[in-house]
């Protein structure tokens, strides 16, 4: 795929779902901004890491590459913004909608125009490139993204045994505690004053 043709499919997945958020409610609104975020980081990854420094060096395509930098720079702060809610309510939803509008914007400027100069400045062979490296860097981004996930679980997992292991040692000790306690000599109970009020308070802590 090339370079044009990959970024415009990023561009109409994160149309659809911007058209899935609307309709979402409660929780889910939650759920579908969090594919938008990954999908949104993962795009302006690539094209500022790949597509864009191809972009930067002709006068035909300057201006509006650096254009395109900062836009991104506004998608990333609302996204910033966006995911510390816990809800979505209605100051998140009219956010929500300045993100998508942003996003509206960048891309039909660079659909529009950006595109369009790129193609003047960027041989066919250029452009089939840069599609290649954007896809390959793109699938690496989500391979680690997926392995940091099952590691995450996997660390969840045994922290959990862990825990249970531990507990069943501590329950175990306590047991055996309490039945050496019972059948120590009774001289100890003899002996009140500071010293059994201590342990009994002790006791009750």
């Amino acid at each position: 795929m090339d370079a044009f043709n990959l970024l415009k499919a990023d561009h109409r997945e994160v149309a659809e779902l911007f058209e899935q958020l609307e309709s979402a409610g409660g929780k889910q609104k939650l759920s579908v901004f969090g594919q938008i975020k990954t999908a949104l980081e993962l795009h302006t990854h690539i094209e500022e890491t790949i597509f864009y420094p191809a972009l930067e060096e002709p006068k035909e395509t300057h201006d509006i590459t650096l254009e395109a930098y900062e836009e991104h720079d506004v998608v990333k702060k609302l996204l910033k913004e966006l995911s510390r809610a816990k809800t979505a309510n209605d100051e998140w939803e009219a956010q929500a909608k300045v993100l998508q509008e942003n996003v509206e914007h960048h891309v039909e400027e660079e659909e529009g125009e950006l595109f369009k100069k790129a193609s003047k400045v960027l041989s066919a062979d250029e452009i089939d490139e840069l599609g290649q490296e954007m896809e390959a860097e793109k699938a690496r981004k989500q391979r680690g993204s997926a392995s940091k996930s099952s590691g995450s679980k996997k660390s969840a997992s045994s922290n959990k045994s862990a825990s249970k292991t531990t507990a069943g040692g501590r329950a175990a000790k306590r047991t055996r505690g309490s039945k050496k306690s019972s059948g120590s000599k009774s001289s100890a109970s003899k002996t009140r004053g500071r010293s059994g009020s201590k342990k009994s308070s002790s006791k009750k802590r």
